[in-house]
C-alpha cells in the first residue's frame, strides 16, 4: 500500500496546478455542465460523486485515493445547510395525491462541492492521511460494444473501493459491480449507474442486511428516476443486474433480463431467472394489473417492451415493475469468475461456451 499512496501524490500536485484557486460564483465547472441542472436532495450524493470520480480519474488519481477524497468532500458538503441552494418547489402527482419537494441549484452546489474537494486535495497533498488498503485483490475486466445500435445505451459500474467511497472502516471487504442495459435512450441507464450504488451504501440497514439494502435500492432508484422522468418528460428505461461481495458472501439483485452467472470449478452455475414477459408468474402479474402479454417477434408487455421489469419506462408503469429480485450465496474460494452481462451477451453465448 505504501507504494500506491506514494505514487498517488503526483496526480494531486498536477490537479492543484490545474486548479490553483477555488471557483468563484459564475465560473465554469471543471466538468461538463450537461449534468448541472436541478437536483433533488436524494440525488445530491450520487451526482456529486460521479462528477468527482470522472474528474479525478481523468487526472490520473488512483481509484482508492479518489474514492477516499470523494467521501471526505461529500461528507463535508452533506453536513452543511443546503437551503442556500434551494431553487424551486415542484409539485408531482403520486397515486392521485399532490406531493411537493424542493429542487436544489445543481450548478451552484457542484461548484461548492468542487471547492471542498480542492481544499481536501490541498490538505492531503501536504500530509496524506492513512488510507485503508484493499485487502482482497479482484481481477476485473470489462468489454462494451455498441454493435448495430445507433447509440450505446448500456452502462457498467466497477467499485472495488466500495468501503473507501462510503467511509466504512470495519474489517469487512466489500466490492460492488453492476451492468445496466438501457432502452429508449440512455437517461435511465446513466441515472442508475450514478445513483443505485449510492442508495445501497447509504441504506440504513446496509451493514446489518446488505442483501436487503441492495434489493431495496433498485426500487428507490426507480422511484427517484420516475420523478425526474415526469419532470423532464423522459421515456427511457433500463434493466439492471448488480453484485455486491461482502466478505465471503455474494449478494445479487436484478430487474429485467440482464444476468449474472458464476463459473465454479469449470462449471457454469445459474444464479437467477431473468424477468421476461413469457414467465408464467410475470404474465399473471401483468394481466392482473390490466395489461397484456402478446407475441410480436418475441413476447412483449402491451406490445412494446420485451422485459417485464425495469427502472424507468414511466409510460409502462406499473406493468413494467421496479421491484427487484435478489439472492445470496456463500463464496468458498472454489469460484473461477463471476460474469455480469446484458441479454445480448447471453442470447449469443450459451453457458457451456463461458468456460472456454
Amino acid at each position: 500500500m505504501a507504494l500506491e499512496v506514494e505514487a498517488s501524490g503526483a496526480p494531486l500536485s498536477s490537479f492543484l496546478r490545474d486548479f490553483p484557486s477555488p471557483l468563484g460564483p459564475g465560473e465554469p465547472l471543471p466538468w461538463s455542465s450537461a449534468g448541472a441542472g436541478a437536483l433533488s436532495k436524494a440525488e445530491v450524493p450520487g451526482a456529486l460523486a460521479e462528477r468527482a470520480r470522472s474528474l479525478l480519474t481523468s487526472r490520473g488519481v488512483a481509484p482508492l485515493l479518489a474514492a477516499s477524497l470523494i467521501h471526505a468532500a461529500l461528507d463535508e458538503v452533506l453536513q452543511t445547510d443546503l437551503t442556500e441552494f434551494q431553487q424551486q418547489s415542484v409539485e408531482t402527482e403520486e397515486g392521485g395525491d399532490e406531493e411537493r419537494f424542493t429542487l436544489l441549484d445543481g450548478e451552484s452546489l457542484q461548484r461548492c462541492f468542487f471547492n471542498k474537494l480542492r481544499d481536501i486535495c490541498c490538505e492531503w497533498q501536504k500530509q496524506l492521511p492513512p488510507l485503508r488498503p484493499l485487502t482482497r485483490f479482484l481481477l476485473v475486466s470489462v468489454y462494451a460494444i455498441r454493435n448495430t445500435r445507433r447509440k450505446m445505451e448500456d452502462r457498467h459500474v466497477l467499485l472495488p473501493e466500495f468501503n473507501q467511497l462510503f467511509g466504512l472502516a470495519d474489517e469487512v471487504d466489500r466490492a460492488y459491480f453492476a451492468v445496466f442495459d438501457g432502452h429508449g435512450g440512455v437517461d435511465a441507464a446513466d441515472y442508475s449507474a450514478t445513483h443505485l450504488h449510492v442508495n445501497v451504501g447509504l441504506h440504513k440497514e446496509f451493514v446489518k442486511n446488505p442483501a436487503e439494502a441492495l434489493k431495496c435500492s433498485f426500487q428507490k432508484t426507480d422511484e427517484m428516476f420516475l420523478v425526474k422522468a415526469k419532470r423532464e418528460k423522459l421515456r427511457s428505461g433500463t434493466t439492471g443486474v448488480s453484485a455486491l461481495i461482502v466478505g465471503n458472501k455474494l449478494h445479487i439483485a436484478w430487474l429485467g433480463d440482464s444476468q449474472v452467472m458464476l463459473v465454479q470449478q469449470g462449471k457454469a452455475v445459474t444464479l437467477m431467472e431473468p424477468h421476461k414477459p413469457e414467465r408464467e408468474d410475470e404474465r399473471a402479474r401483468i394481466e392482473a394489473l390490466g395489461g397484456c402479454v402478446t407475441y410480436m417477434d418475441c413476447w412483449r408487455v402491451n406490445g412494446t417492451l420485451a422485459v417485464s421489469r425495469a427502472i424507468g419506462d414511466v409510460c409502462q408503469k406499473p406493468y413494467i415493475s421496479g421491484d427487484a429480485d435478489g439472492d445470496s450465496f456463500d463464496l468458498t474460494g472454489s469460484e473461477d469468475y463471476l460474469l455480469l452481462a446484458c441479454d445480448g451477451f447471453f442470447d449469443a453465448v450459451k453457458p457451456y461456451e463461458h468456460l472456454s
